[in-house]
């Protein structure tokens, strides 16, 4: 059984920066498409981010784009989300996922569709 644990969250600056990490153990990752999901409070969860299989495919929300970058190190079985610029709009709790693929849901809020294992959230909080 694959299980998903999120590390990295933590208090920052606006503009500061921060990486989180999607660890997995049970299963090879590498059989796995993997997305970021946010969901800030009083807010629908939305996606963030997705990984392909091999990495290289990519897909960002427009809010974050030129801003967060999305990795993965399948010899690790982990999957990173770095995080630059952050701004306080940007604070929520993530959480990682993984599926088949990253299955574009152009809904608003945009979602990632097939996610099939979930991690259970590392808070990132952006505040002065």
């Amino acid at each position: 059984q694959l299980q998903l644990v999120e590390s990295g969250g933590g208090l920052v600056q606006p503009g500061g920066s921060l990486r989180l990490s999607c660890a997995a153990s049970g299963v090879a990752l590498d059989y796995y498409s993997i997305g970021w999901f946010r969901q800030a409070p009083g807010k629908e969860r939305e996606g963030v981010s997705c990984i392909s299989i091999t990495g290289g495919g990519t897909h960002y929300l427009d809010s974050v784009k030129g801003r967060f970058t999305i990795s993965r190190d399948n010899t690790k079985n982990t999957v990173y989300l770095q995080m630059n610029r952050l701004k306080t709009e940007d604070t929520a709790v993530y959480y990682c996922a993984a599926g088949a693929l990253c299955a574009v849901e152009t809904t608003a809020p945009l979602n990632y569709y097939g996610m099939d294992h979930w991690g259970k959230g590392t808070l990132v909080t952006v505040s002065s």
